[in-house]
């Protein structure tokens, strides 16, 4: 197989499907390289065209809430105030350091997604 830049969606899928065949291949083979030649070409191309963008600190911490079936009051709970939940939820006060530091021990989650920049909702 010629192996060229992957420029268009059928190239991609063609790629993806020789990906898949080669698999199994044994290392140190010539379709070992082609297989880790052809991994790069296609990691390239869904990493332009399928990125995935960092995560809304807001929106991380309600998925982390949802996945460990936690609410609004859990929060509430720990922040030590259920006004200060809401707030943070509905983006009218920023995650502090703190906050950051009792969610990530309590919950056991990384700090960066929380402690990237987002917008506040202004006063109403």
């Amino acid at each position: 197989m010629k192996i060229l830049p992957i420029k268009n969606e059928a190239q991609y899928e063609e790629m993806l499907a020789r990906v898949y065949e080669l698999m199994d291949a044994q290392a140190g083979t010539p379709e070992a390289d082609e297989l880790e030649l052809l991994s790069l070409l296609v990691d390239a191309y869904e990493e332009s065209r399928f990125s995935i963008g960092d995560p809304d600190p807001i929106e991380y911490l309600k998925n982390v809430m949802e996945f460990q079936c936690l609410e609004q009051k859990d929060l509430a709970t720990l922040l030590n105030s259920r006004s200060r939940a809401s707030e943070v939820l509905n983006r009218q006060r920023p995650l502090t350091l703190a906050m950051v530091r009792q969610i990530c021990s309590a919950w056991g989650v990384p700090a960066e997604p929380l402690i990237r920049a987002y917008a506040l909702v202004s006063g109403q």
